[in-house]
């Protein structure tokens, strides 16, 4: 698995880029990711999720998380299959965080900055592989999913 960490200046020692990883590497195992797997993690601050919200959802407000992926839709009738890339690496997409967001949610929840970054990239990674919440029974499938990924990468909270 590729897994691609980017934390803004200034972030650097609220955030350890080896947990970072090995939290990702959690998800996509627990969610059958092959080793030819590639993701992109983000950390930011709240005016560049702001913008990039804006730029890209048409949503002129700060969030937590945001998540592109890069993988298509499914192939339909109407749609040819998509080629793959030569590398042969299935490239997910890239998930942003606003840490200033996490902290303060954290916060509201009561419960450790770790466990609230954590829950961000297992929502993130979901949204790559496709989890959606648009509606109700879908935004229970995923929350049920977070839980369960997040029940087994409790280790990595501390």
């Amino acid at each position: 698995m590729e897994i691609n960490i980017v934390v803004e200046k200034g972030l650097g020692k609220a955030v350890k880029r080896d947990w970072l990883r090995r939290v990702v590497k959690k998800v996509l195992t627990a969610e059958s990711a092959d080793s030819a797997t590639e993701v992109d993690l983000m950390i930011t601050g709240q005016e560049r999720v702001r913008e990039l919200n804006r730029q890209y959802l048409g949503e002129d407000r700060p969030t937590d998380v945001l998540a592109f992926p890069l993988q298509p839709v499914p192939e339909t009738a109407e749609r040819p299959p998509f080629i793959a890339p030569p590398d042969g690496i299935k490239h997910l997409g890239e998930v942003i965080i606003s840490y200033p967001q996490a902290v303060i949610q954290a916060t509201e929840h009561q419960h450790p900055i770790t466990r609230e970054m954590a829950l961000l990239i297992i929502h993130g990674i979901l949204h790559l592989l496709g989890y959606d919440h648009g509606v109700p029974q879908d935004k229970r499938q995923m929350r049920d999913r977070e839980a369960e990924i997040l029940s087994l990468i409790e280790g990595e909270l501390a």
